[in-house]
């Protein structure tokens, strides 16, 4: 009889295809089997405590995953803080004690705090600082409002009702981490990228010319449209104006 991973699930291939199979993302393929760890963004059983029962390699992404066994006897996986250790207690309420892996409301956390697994509004779930090492920090609390400083430098202002994890991402050694052959690169999904210089005409606006060249245009994508310095973000009106001091 097959065994049942009710915390992981196949993660399907799609080497970058739609559903009619053309590519619609490219130089991606190829990549090595592996399960999809279901991540418990909300922190969803609250006021339980639970018990760090192991810490785990993800595959899915650069930071380590904890797993987390309740006192209901359910079990769930959670970004591994850095310091968190087997044996660790860790608790998801508004009374939660200050300590590293425990999930509170930005306006019961102390200013200065590191913390991670943020949420943009409240309820949705985390959606930023989420990579190995990453750390926000809450620089002030007004009433219901707090100003949190991300990793990327942004100074955004949150609800007081949104949630994040304490402590910052465990795995800090990710970035040390160097690719040694082409196959680490295969094995995670990325296929060879061609220089469009160093293709024929035909395939690309900068190929062509004798011998070796330069772009010698405007630089553009393969399909002829501009690539540096034309602006496409699409402008998020709701989300912008909660940003205080931008990265750059």
């Amino acid at each position: 009889m097959a065994k049942i991973y009710p915390l992981k699930t196949i993660k399907k291939k799609n080497s970058g295809r739609d559903s009619q199979g053309h590519i619609s993302t490219r130089h991606r393929g190829g990549e090595h089997k592996r399960y999809l760890r279901i991540i418990d963004w909300r922190r969803s059983q609250k006021d339980l405590k639970a018990k760090v029962i192991a810490i785990e390699y993800d595959p899915n992404r650069s930071a380590d995953i904890a797993l987390l066994s309740y006192q209901n006897g359910t079990k769930s996986y959670i970004l591994a803080p850095d310091k968190l250790k087997i044996g660790d207690l860790l608790v998801s309420s508004d009374s939660a004690p200050i300590k590293d892996g425990n999930c509170l409301a930005l306006k019961n956390i102390p200013i200065g705090l590191a913390i991670h697994a943020l949420e943009l509004f409240p309820g949705k779930g985390a959606q930023i600082v989420k990579t190995a090492g990453s750390a926000a920090f809450i620089q002030s609390l007004d009433g219901d409002k707090a100003v949190v400083k991300l990793p990327s430098g942004q100074i955004r202002l949150f609800s007081g009702n949104c949630q994040a994890t304490i402590g910052q991402v465990g795995n800090l050694d990710h970035f040390n981490q160097k690719l040694k052959r082409a196959g680490d690169s295969r094995h995670r999904g990325f296929r060879p990228t061609v220089r469009g210089v160093a293709q024929h005409p035909d395939s690309h606006p900068h190929g062509g010319g004798e011998g070796r060249s330069s772009i010698g245009m405007n630089p553009k994508t393969p399909w002829g449209r501009p690539a540096m310095g034309k602006i496409t973000r699409k402008r998020k009106k709701a989300s912008n104006r909660l940003i205080i001091k931008n990265r750059k």
